[in-house]
């Protein structure tokens, strides 16, 4: 007989605990596993084996979001990883081939991996959960159950669950260092540009300072340019199967700023500040509702963020085109990192990542402290009382206490 199979978290919080990205929070994802009968409300379940692992669930498909290439271009592509290690969470007498059961409530805890265990894949920091639009690329995370039921029946249950990172926030101070960088087109005007900050969130204003000069050893050419405008874009630069034998890459431009300048280059050089927000989404319809999102999925206000699964990769860069008359244009191209958070949101967390890594010294990875796994079996005297069952004249009646 088949069982019903359930997965709760804690009492009022999430299956997750601590940060992943975070190694000093010791992510893990907590729970227990439920088992009762799924046909007539106190037949046995027979229960040989109980496994649970994390599984991540990738996707590509870069021709989705054209409707002729959809059919037309290469299929689907999809791939399953497990997460860290699988646990056993039950097996049976040796010499017996299932238990009857008739309540089995067995606790976990999957310790999600933090990057410290070489490059072996179940071992890295396991990007967000992610869907694109049009499903072009997507990671999804599933708690996956396994129960033996006897030597021929395996059945398996999937449960859905988010998985966000915390290593991108704007709030870290690796993020807050100023970076610059200076590139040349002919040698004539070298175009130079300085971030205070390189990780921004949606809504978040995007302030880079710039400075065009020219070159000293060719001061009479240089008095000659005219620098008509430039240009500042943010680019989502998605690259699909980065790992693979033909990576194919797609540019989105998602903000772009224009300046005029119209304006001979100066002799000191011509300095300016040009500044965009990046774009945001809306979580909220017409009537100002947020409406339930998928399971799996966290709802951000970013369609996508900077992130490295196995079948796709996603990065940001700023470009920054100087236009100019009598030198050749220049265009440089600048790293950032997209966190799916504001500026807000990431300084709102970081108190709570404090007290999440002061709770997580005192667990031990190798042992952790669980509650006791409850299993009622069908030859145990009250056994029917954890059903809301009770016998009453050969009859089975609800238990009233």
């Amino acid at each position: 007989m088949a069982a019903f199979v359930r997965v709760s978290g804690p009492p009022n919080s999430s299956f997750l605990v601590g940060y992943p990205g975070i190694s000093a929070t010791l992510p893990r994802i907590e729970g227990k596993v439920e088992i009762r009968p799924s046909q007539g409300y106190s037949m046995p379940v027979a229960v040989s084996l109980v496994r649970i692992c994390l599984q991540r669930r990738e996707t590509i498909h870069p021709a989705a979001e054209n409707v002729a290439k959809r059919h037309l271009g290469t299929p689907r592509r999809d791939t399953i990883d497990v997460v860290g290690k699988e646990l056993l969470l039950f097996r049976c007498q040796a010499g017996k081939e299932a238990e009857s059961v008739i309540a089995m409530d067995l606790p976990f805890v999957l310790f999600i991996p933090f990057g410290r265990g070489g490059e072996e894949t179940n071992r890295r920091i396991p990007p967000a959960s992610l869907q694109l639009p049009s499903r072009t690329a997507e990671t999804l995370y599933e708690l996956v159950v396994t129960v033996q039921q006897g030597a021929s029946t395996q059945n398996k249950y999937t449960f859905p669950i988010p998985l966000q990172r915390y290593d991108t926030l704007s709030t870290f101070g690796m993020y807050n260092r100023p970076e610059s960088k200076v590139v040349t087109a002919d040698n004539l005007v070298t175009l130079g540009i300085s971030l205070p900050k390189w990780s921004y969130g949606p809504c978040d204003p995007i302030t880079v300072y710039i400075k065009l000069a020219p070159n000293a050893d060719w001061a009479n050419k240089a008095k000659r340019v005219t620098i008509q405008k430039i240009t500042l874009a943010i680019e989502e630069e998605i690259t699909y199967n980065p790992e693979g034998d033909e990576p194919t890459k797609k540019v989105n431009r998602i903000a772009k700023h224009t300046q005029q300048v119209q304006a001979r280059l100066p002799e000191a050089g011509y300095v300016t500040n040009l500044g965009l927000v990046f774009p945001s989404k809306d979580l909220r319809d017409s009537e100002g509702i947020v409406k339930r999102g998928k399971p799996g999925f966290p709802q951000y206000e970013v369609n996508s963020f900077t992130t490295t699964s196995t079948l796709y990769k996603i990065e940001f860069y700023l470009s920054i085109k100087a236009q100019m008359s009598s030198a050749r244009d220049i265009t440089l191209r600048q790293p950032i990192v997209i966190c799916p958070m504001d500026q807000q949101a990431c300084k709102e967390e970081m108190e709570a990542i404090e007290q999440a890594a002061k709770d997580a010294s005192h667990v031990d990875p190798n042992n952790p402290m669980l509650p006791a796994r409850s299993i009622v079996v069908a030859s145990d005297k009250d056994a029917l009382r954890h059903l809301g069952l009770c016998m009453v004249g050969g009859q089975k009646k609800p238990l009233i206490e």
